[in-house]
Parts: structure tokens; sequence; C-alpha cells
């Protein structure tokens, strides 16, 4: 299990995972570098869509143990880098499969995308990987949708992977070393009580895997979301309550500037309502009871909205709402400096005591 620092690449949280992981999966130089700084020979693998020729050459230099290759250009920019570097480097292709899959929230291959390579050109880009000075085709990476829920599914996805790589081990006469299955295992956001089976899937993994051929030394996941989404809160203070056309509506010190999953993913991430009695006794104290609301943000567009329609029993302008599950894709995909609000603070709790930190 890699950890895919995408989700979450705060420091605190990287040193809390780097013991019990694999090793990181990193996007770019800056999540490299990152990396890097909690541990010299942590395990690192090395993905994206777009990679520069500097980047790859940085990697080299970093010790990254594999690099997933999505285009015939890049295993061209890859094998300059490692000849420079008088290196041989390991090598996953990432394919675009051709599917059909499961339903998920976000679909990365079955249909046009930017990820991978086509499954149609596979042919000639096993030829480039096999031919190209510098480089060794170690297998492949086949990571095809993102937040699927079910396990069964997930076990399926795998077995259709597995038929995949055994049928281009006889078309190209190959031998899959290290096979990466992506990440994809999803959270429950609208029934957070009914989370992805992971015991389930992992019962039913053992005799999957015992059906793999035994020179595919390696099974890679590179799990994010799953990983750390329960394990980040998100409070915002209530600043005022109103009523518009008919519909409240609740507007926090905070919003997609901080955290921008709920509009990213268009749902109504969950929340709940920490009442705060203090109140200045000159000022008038606006509240709903027993309705729906919705919650926005302090930013100038009607996009700024963590919830919507949501049923509350009571909420007061100074009271504190707590998005749960806050952990995966808040902060890291935020547009932060938007109208230059305050950044939040970050605080994070370990052995019992609570330390803050800059992001």
């Amino acid at each position: 299990m890699f950890y895919a620092m995408k989700a979450n690449s705060a420091n605190p949280l990287l040193r809390a995972l780097a013991p019990v992981v694999a090793g990181f999966e990193v996007s770019s130089g800056g999540e490299l570098a990152k990396a890097r700084a909690v541990g010299a020979e942590l395990a690192v693998i090395f993905g994206g869509p777009a990679k520069t020729g500097a980047e790859l050459a940085e990697a080299i230099t970093m010790r990254v143990r594999r690099f997933h290759v999505e285009s015939a250009l890049e295993l061209h920019r890859l094998s300059a880098a490692a000849q420079a570097a008088g290196e041989v480097v390991d090598v996953l292709l990432r394919v675009n499969l051709s599917g059909p899959f499961p339903p998920s929230t976000l679909a990365m291959a079955g249909q046009p995308t930017q990820f991978g390579i086509d499954e149609h050109s596979l042919p000639a880009a096993v030829g480039h990987a096999r031919r190209l000075p510098g480089l060794r085709l170690a297998g492949f990476h086949l990571h095809s949708l993102s937040n699927n829920l079910s396990a069964r599914a997930h076990l399926d996805l795998l077995e259709l992977y597995r038929d995949k790589v055994l049928g281009w081990e006889r078309e190209f006469g190959i031998r899959c070393e290290v096979l990466n299955v992506g990440g994809g295992i999803g959270v429950n956001y609208a029934e957070p009580a009914a989370p992805f089976d992971f015991s389930a899937f992992a019962l039913c993994l053992a005799p999957l895997v015992d059906t793999f051929p035994a020179h595919w030394r390696e099974v890679d996941f590179e799990c994010g979301r799953f990983l750390v989404a329960e394990c980040g809160r998100y409070a915002v203070r209530v600043l005022d309550v109103k009523r518009n056309h008919g519909a409240d509506y609740v507007l926090v010190r905070g919003g997609t500037h901080h955290f921008r999953l709920p509009v990213s993913w268009q749902h109504s991430h969950p929340f709940t309502v920490l009442p705060v009695d203090e109140w200045p006794a000159e000022l008038p104290r606006p509240e709903v009871r027993d309705t729906r609301v919705s919650v926005v943000g302090e930013l100038c567009t009607p996009k700024d909205v963590l919830a919507s329609g949501v049923p509350v029993d009571r909420v007061r302008a100074g009271d504190v709402l707590m998005f749960s599950h806050a952990g995966a894709y808040g902060w890291e995909i935020s547009h932060h400096d938007f109208l230059s609000h305050p950044h939040p603070e970050h605080w994070f709790l370990r052995n019992g005591a609570w330390r803050r930190d800059d992001p």
C-alpha cells in the first residue's frame, strides 16, 4: 500500500504515515521534495500525466523507485534523462483501458481522458519501452476509476486487470513483475456510516491474488482519499443566517478557498452543528430551527457552497459547523488566495497533544 500524496501532503501527516505504508506515490517534483523531506530512503513511485524533463531528471537523482509512464514522448524523455544520469530506471506503462468499469464518482479510463496510454496504442508503447536505452519495462499501471464504494466491484476490477495483463504477456512475449492497480477505493460522503467494506475486500483479495502468476512479485495499491479522509475536520464559525427568496442560508467564515471538495464533487458535505452560547448582547442573533439550509462561504461567487438543502435542528450566528471527512482533497485542491482571505489554521493531534502547523 503506497500513499497517494495528492490527497494531503501536510508534513505531519506524511510523517505519521511513513512507518505504516510501503512508500509514497507522487505526481510532481514538489511532492517528491516533500516526500524526501520526510525520509531520504523512503520508497517513492512517480506518476502524473504531464511530467517535465527536469522533473524526470530530478526524480532519477532522488532515487525514485519506479516511473509510471503515460505516453510515448514521456518514454523518450525518461530515456534521455536516464542516459544522462548513467542509470537504468524501472518503468510501468499506465494504460487507459477500454472498460467497461463499475460506476464511480470519477472515471479515469474507459473514455477519453488525459490519463494513460490508449489501450489500442499499447503495442507501440511496449516496443518503445523495451527498445529505448536506460529503461526497463517492469510492468503496468492500471488506475481506472476513483471513489468506488463497492468491495465486490473492486475485486471484479482486479480480475479484469489480471486477465488484461496475462493477455499482454502472451501478446508481447514479456513477463510483468509489478502490477500497480491504482487507488480508487472510495469514501461514502453521503452516508458515512456505510463505508467501503475493506474487511470484506481484504478477505476476498487473498484468494484472488493466489490466481496471479508467481512472477508478479509485487501488486501495488496507491490509495489517498481512503487512507486520510476521516483523519481531518474542517471547523468554521457561522457569521450570519438569513433567508433569501424562500431559502435559508448559513454564511460561514470560510468556504471553498479553504475546502473546495464539496463544490468540486458537487455534493453536500456532512457536518454537525456545535452550539456556542456566547454572543454579544448588543447584537441581534439570527437563527433557524427545524428546516433545511444551504451552507455557503465568504467568497463573491454563488458557487461557494459547502452543503445544499441540508436539514438542521437549529443553527445560529456564532455557532460552529464541523465538517467531517475533510482530511483528503480539501486544502490541497482549494483556490487559497481568491479574495485574499486569511488561510485557515492547521492543527495536528499527535501523542495526545495539539500542535499548530503552517500549510
